[in-house]
């Protein structure tokens, strides 16, 4: 059973906010208000039904009361009572803690780990997979930063992606992805393991993070690897070294000024992930054990070619259609790990109550 009282103070606040912003708003003040208000209303829609609900049961259960209606009351009863579980249930999931990035563009970064040129190579699929998936869903994805080798792979790859809710849908990928395949490379058909690290940070914005001038050096540098005369012959690509953190990040498009954006961008990011990571560490101790950990160390998925199955360790999930996963298809996994995660939340939550 959900607390009356505060089920009143969400229909409260909500008309305050309705009220607010009738009376003239302008300016950040309106917008501030307009995006309270958007994201409380899904949330009032849940408890109106909810209340609406137990008024319906303390009636049917007033009917009782009538000889005449006893019967029907009863039958009333039954159904109202049976639907409770499920609307307290949506209202609860509707009042767990939003994650303020949920809605944020992210930065995708992967990054071939154990298995030389064979991991390299997977790190290419995996881009390829999250960019179909982007492609899917329509979001936009810029590649800011790449190291490709050979033979098609990737030692690393950094992109932006822009869109709705992109880093809510993907922020459960960050982790090591296991590979086990015949590699391309290898003439005896034996079956290898190697490893990419995937890493999703939520986008950051210029008041989440104070990068002053003096923390930074900015060098600029010769594109490396193919494309054209240009890139062979102009000084455009740039790496700025964060010099508290040690972070460095580099872009090396053909434009010295987009790549100085996009490189601080990237930068700012890496720095508001490592205080949301400090903040979460604070916050609870037992949030390792948890879906939504974003530890890069541990490893989350396996995706085992000659079987064709993908196996995601954390919720023990097993899906035999990894060729359609490799070409995208990543919606079942993620659907999967955002109920996952929604509810070890909400027994968190039931706990505390």
């Amino acid at each position: 059973m959900i607390p009356s009282d505060k089920i009143d103070d969400i229909l409260g606040r909500f008309d305050y906010l309705e009220a607010k912003m009738s009376s003239g708003l302008s300016g950040a003040d309106m917008v501030a208000t307009a995006q309270e208000y958007a994201e409380l209303r899904p949330v009032v829609e849940q408890a109106r039904s909810y209340r609406a609900l137990l008024d319906d049961i303390a009636a049917a259960q007033d009917m009782r009361d009538d000889p005449e209606m006893r019967a029907l009351a009863e039958e009333e009863l039954g159904t109202l009572q049976a639907a409770l579980p499920e609307v307290e249930a949506r209202v609860q999931r509707a009042l767990l803690p939003k994650d303020a990035a949920d809605a944020r563009p992210a930065i995708l970064e992967i990054r071939a780990g154990t298995g030389g040129d064979e991991a390299a190579l997977f790190a290419a699929d995996l881009f390829r997979m999250y960019q179909r998936y982007c492609e899917d869903n329509g979001w936009k994805v810029d590649v800011v930063e790449q190291a490709p080798t050979e033979l098609g792979g990737y030692k690393e790859i950094v992109a932006n992606i822009t869109g709705t809710n992109v880093f809510a849908r993907l922020k459960f990928e960050s982790g090591v992805h296991r590979v086990q395949r015949v590699p391309s490379t290898e003439s005896g058909g034996r079956i290898h393991t190697s490893a990419a690290t995937v890493a999703v940070l939520p986008e950051a914005q210029d008041v989440d993070v104070e990068i002053r001038a003096e923390d930074i050096r900015i060098d600029t540098m010769r594109a490396s690897g193919s494309g054209g005369q240009h890139v062979n012959t102009t000084d455009s690509a740039v790496r700025i070294t964060h010099i508290p953190s040690g972070i460095v990040v580099t872009s090396s498009e053909k434009s010295q000024h987009t790549n100085r954006a996009k490189a601080m961008q990237v930068l700012r990011t890496r720095l508001y992930d490592q205080q949301r990571a400090a903040v979460d560490a604070e916050r609870a101790a037992d949030r390792r054990g948890q879906v939504g950990s974003g530890d890069r160390s541990e490893r989350i998925r396996t995706y085992n070619f000659p079987q064709g199955r993908l196996t995601d360790h954390r919720i023990n999930l097993t899906l035999y259609k990894l060729d359609q996963v490799m070409q995208g298809d990543l919606t079942e996994v993620i659907d999967a790990l955002t109920a996952a995660d929604e509810a070890e939340r909400l027994a968190a939550m039931s706990e505390r109550a």
